[in-house]
């Protein structure tokens, strides 16, 4: 294992990350940290690695089959215990023993891209490629809904904290959706095209006809209302729920080419965002609301979508959005110049300090400090 220095680029300074290696020989799909400082990175060919928090692996494993392992998911209560998903199956291991599985499910049809454990943690959300939505009840082992309103591939899926009951979704069908488990159908539907449709009533330019919405991540702060969403065409949504439906409060050009992970930092507002673009940028979503908020600027409310656009889906459209910003009017707090399309993004605390732990299209893992965060 080997430890390398890189500089980081911001808008203060600049400092230097780190990056750990030894751990995988392919591209580093997924990462998730527990509450005991342990680490946890999935990789392309089944690859599964444990680190600690000095970036040493402790442990190591390939599945069956060699399928990706797309998500890797702590459990909070239980700190060794670990979720894990490759190909259509999840598997529970304890990453003090990466030999076998201690139990497995297979109750997605496709290949699963993305784990959610509410925090009541008896229920697990596995979202995959057919566009559904399991819901797992992890004591009885069975599953107790299967949510399909997803036209096209589910590419991630969040339980909201405080909601153990409510979750939302995003899809390559361009649509962001609420749901409650105690219904069959979503609550509430976006189209993320709609908006983009509504901005290209003028002249076109070739980037808004090459880059649909196709959204990528999302993402819930700690207060379980606010989420974000990183879709293809480079912009960063962020979303308010009020209720049964959702109102989006701020939406700006993040990056030059499609946003592929959203990710709040824990207990706050600050919003990581990484693109294929190769930057990692940190935001300020409440700060940015609030100047909203103030901002004398009329709200302009969406048009009305087309009779029969949603209600097919069960959900409403109708939300009230702000004026969309370029980025040049909503300035990150840090800029990284990472180099390399984002896979993964994860904020948390390594001995006491706050990182930002990057995966990408190499084998290794990528650690910035946030000191001042």
């Amino acid at each position: 294992m080997r430890l390398q220095l890189f500089p980081l680029h911001r808008v203060f300074g600049t400092i230097m990350a780190v990056k750990w290696t030894g751990g995988h020989s392919s591209p580093v799909l997924c990462l998730n940290a527990s509450k005991e400082g342990l680490l946890a990175s999935g990789a392309e060919g089944g690859d599964l690695t444990a680190w600690g928090e000095d970036g040493t692996p402790l442990g190591h494993m390939r599945f069956q089959g060699a399928d990706d392992v797309t998500s890797v998911l702590f459990s909070p209560s239980c700190p060794t215990k670990l979720y894990a998903s490759h190909g259509e199956t999840i598997s529970v291991l304890d990453v003090r023993s990466l030999k076998d599985s201690l139990d497995h499910f297979h109750v997605n049809e496709e290949e699963i891209n993305c784990l959610s454990l509410n925090q009541t943690e008896n229920l697990l959300a596995s979202a995959d490629d057919s566009g559904a939505i399991k819901i797992l009840d992890v004591e009885s082992k069975k599953v107790v809904r299967s949510l399909k309103r997803h036209s096209n591939i589910c590419s991630s899926v969040a339980f909201r904290p405080q909601r153990p009951q409510s979750l939302v979704s995003c899809g390559l069908d361009m649509q962001v959706m609420l749901w409650s488990l105690q219904k069959a159908r979503p609550l509430w539907i976006t189209n993320l095209q709609e908006d983009e449709t509504e901005e290209m009533e003028g002249p076109q330019s070739p980037g808004q006809l090459l880059n649909p919405a196709l959204a990528h991540s999302i993402s819930v702060a700690s207060c379980g209302n606010i989420f974000s969403c990183g879709a293809e065409d480079g912009k960063v949504r962020i979303f308010r729920v009020m209720g049964v439906k959702c109102e989006q409060e701020l939406g700006f050009k993040g990056h030059t080419l499609g946003v592929s992970q959203v990710c709040f930092l824990p207990e706050s507002y600050l919003l990581l965002t990484g693109g294929n673009d190769g930057k990692i940028m940190l935001w300020d979503a409440n700060s940015e609301v609030e100047k909203k908020q103030k901002s004398p600027t009329k709200r302009t409310h969406r048009k009305k979508p087309k009779r029969g656009t949603c209600t097919k889906q069960g959900g409403n459209t109708d939300a009230s959005v702000t004026d969309e910003e370029e980025h040049g009017n909503i300035l990150p707090k840090l800029n990284i110049e990472h180099g390399e399309k984002v896979n993964w993004l994860l904020g948390t605390k390594i001995k006491g300090h706050q990182n930002i732990l990057v995966a990408d299209q190499t084998s290794c893992i990528s650690v910035y400090p946030l000191n001042e965060f």
